[in-house]
């Protein structure tokens, strides 16, 4: 299998060495979204609610590019700044994506400057509906 770079304009560009999503077969990985904007790379808002709605606009996007969407989302992983900001962001996910929710693996981690929130997705591509 060959793995395909998945790309959109909807979201940051890389700022290191990775790509914003990765698909091989019908997997497609998402790569670890911040609330950036993706034209000046600044980290909007201040609270991890806000970040969290912008961050899952960054993922839906490399999903839709990558061919995907959230009801194709086998995994999320969130990372947060400060424990702290559980139940904000957790509100905020609740809000964007809806029931049922995919499973979610959520831990505290060192992040860039500004940054409350950040996601990343594995989806499985191209699979048949129920």
């Amino acid at each position: 299998m060959t793995f395909t770079t998945v790309s959109t304009a909807h979201a940051p560009a890389p700022v290191g060495s990775y790509s914003q999503g990765r698909r091989i077969g019908p997997f497609l990985q998402v790569c670890g979204q911040l609330a950036a904007d993706p034209v000046t790379g600044a980290i909007r808002d201040a609270t991890a609610g806000p970040q969290t709605r912008r961050v899952l606009e960054q993922v839906g996007a490399v999903l839709a590019a990558g061919g995907a969407g959230w009801d194709d989302v086998l995994m999320v992983r969130v990372h947060l700044a400060d424990d702290a900001d559980f139940d904000e962001m957790d509100a905020a996910y609740r809000e964007v994506l809806g029931e049922p929710f995919p499973p979610r693996t959520t831990v505290t981690a060192g992040l860039a400057p500004g940054a409350r929130v950040e996601i990343d997705a594995l989806a499985v591509v191209d699979r048949a509906r129920p």
